[in-house]
C-alpha cells in the first residue's frame, strides 16, 4: 500500500516525500500557503511558496522581507520527486488548492474555498485526485447561502433607506476578503463609502491586482464632513464594534456580514441591527459538490463540523477521516472559532434546509 502523501504532524500538514508543510501552524523550513488569512499563513517559516496573487497580502501581514516564491495557477514545479501545482480556490485573492503528485498518487489540499463567483478572485476549479483534503467550516445541512445578487440587493436597500433617513450604515465585515467582496458588489451610486484603517491597505492590494473597487474614504480624509458620514456606507472589521472610532458617525444603523448570520443566536450575540448572510466558505451543497467533482475515493476533513461531514461521506461509500488542525482562529477570517455557534445551537436556531434564511 502506498504511503500517504500528506500526514498530520504537530507543526501542521506535512508532505513526507517533498519535505514541506501546507499552512503550518508552527515555524518550519518550507511552507506552502493556500491563502493569506492568518490562521493559514503564520510568521516564522524560513521559506514560503504561494500563488502570485497572495504576494501582496502575505508581505503585508508576514513582513516585506519574507523569503517568498510564487506560482501562477496551474504552473507545476518539481521538488524531490514531487510535482506540485496551485489551483483556484475561490476563497479570497490569491487563494489556492495545492495539488501534489508522487508515485502514481494525486492528493489535493483545498485550504478554504467557496464555489460562488464573486468577482474578486478566480472561481473554484475542481481538481481530480485520489485523496481530497477539504475544509468543513459550514459542514452542516442547515448552511445554504442566498444567491449573491439577492444578498447585494438587500444590502443596497438597507444602505439606501438609512441614507434617506440621514444615518450612516455601518457594516462589519472581515478586513481581508469579505470587505473587498462587499466593495466590489455594492451600488456605489448610493452614497460615499468610508472604510476603517484596517481595511484600506488590503483594498490597495486588491486594486494593484486589478480588482475593481469603488473609491473609498477614511474618516480623517479632507472633505469628510458630518453630512457626508450621515449618508455613508461604513465598512469596518468586527473589532471596531464598541470603539471610540464609531462615535464619529453619530446615530447609525449597524449590520454584520457573515455566514454565521444564518443563525439567529449569532445575530443576537453580535448585538447588531441586521445580519447579512455572506460567507467566503462553501455552504453544505457547495462542499458536497466540490468533493464530488474531484472524483476522490478518500476524503480528509479539517476544521468545522467534521464529525457530521465524515459520517455523511462514509454513508456515501467514501473513505473519510478527520485531520485535527489549528485553523479557524483568525480575527480577520470568517472561520473565527469564537464566532462559530456550536452545532446543536445552529440546528436549533437555524431554519430547516427548505426554508428561507432569516
Amino acid at each position: 500500500m502506498p504511503s500517504d502523501l500528506i500526514v498530520h504532524r504537530p507543526e501542521g500538514l506535512y508532505c513526507p516525500p517533498g519535505d514541506f508543510y501546507i499552512d503550518p501552524w508552527r515555524p518550519v523550513e518550507r511552507a506552502v500557503i493556500t491563502h493569506a488569512h492568518s490562521d493559514h499563513a503564520r510568521r516564522g517559516s524560513a521559506h514560503y511558496l504561494a500563488h502570485e496573487g497572495s504576494a501582496g497580502t502575505l508581505r503585508n501581514r508576514l513582513g516585506a522581507g519574507i523569503a517568498l516564491q510564487t506560482l501562477a495557477y496551474g504552473q507545476a514545479i518539481g521538488h524531490q520527486g514531487v510535482t506540485l501545482s496551485l489551483h483556484p480556490a475561490g476563497h479570497v485573492l490569491g487563494s489556492a488548492q495545492v495539488r501534489i503528485e508522487h508515485g502514481g498518487q494525486v492528493w489535493v489540499a483545498s485550504g478554504d474555498y467557496k464555489l460562488e463567483r464573486d468577482g474578486t478572485c478566480p472561481p473554484f476549479e475542481p481538481v481530480r485526485c485520489h485523496t481530497f483534503i477539504t475544509e468543513s467550516t459550514f459542514g452542516l445541512p442547515i448552511y445554504r447561502w442566498p444567491a449573491q445578487p439577492a444578498l447585494l440587493a438587500d444590502i443596497n436597500a438597507w444602505w439606501a433607506a438609512n441614507a434617506a433617513a440621514g444615518r450612516a450604515s455601518v457594516l462589519f465585515a472581515y478586513a481581508f476578503g469579505k470587505a473587498q467582496r462587499l466593495l466590489h458588489g455594492v451600488d456605489a451610486g448610493t452614497g460615499p463609502i468610508v472604510v476603517h484603517g484596517a481595511v484600506e491597505p488590503l483594498n490597495a492590494v486588491y486594486r494593484a491586482a486589478g480588482v475593481a473597487l469603488p473609491p473609498t474614504l477614511r474618516v480623517t480624509d479632507p472633505g469628510v464632513t458630518k453630512d457626508l458620514l450621515r449618508r455613508a456606507l461604513v465598512i469596518a472589521p468586527p473589532s471596531a464594534a464598541g470603539t471610540p472610532w464609531l462615535k464619529r458617525f453619530g446615530e447609525h444603523s449597524d449590520a454584520f456580514a457573515s455566514g454565521w448570520m444564518l443563525v439567529r443566536g449569532a445575530r443576537r450575540r453580535r448585538g447588531v441591527d441586521r445580519g447579512f448572510v455572506m460567507s467566503d466558505h462553501a455552504d453544505w451543497p457547495g462542499l458536497l459538490q466540490a468533493i464530488g467533482a474531484t472524483g476522490a475515493e478518500r476524503v480528509i476533513v479539517t476544521h468545522g463540523s467534521t464529525a457530521v461531514m465524515v459520517r455523511w461521506l462514509c454513508e456515501q461509500g467514501l473513505d473519510a477521516q478527520v485531520f485535527a488542525t489549528e485553523y479557524g482562529a483568525d480575527d480577520d477570517n470568517e472561520d473565527d472559532a469564537a464566532a462559530a455557534p456550536e452545532p446543536a445551537t445552529a440546528q436549533a436556531d437555524a431554519p430547516a434546509p427548505g426554508e428561507a434564511a432569516p
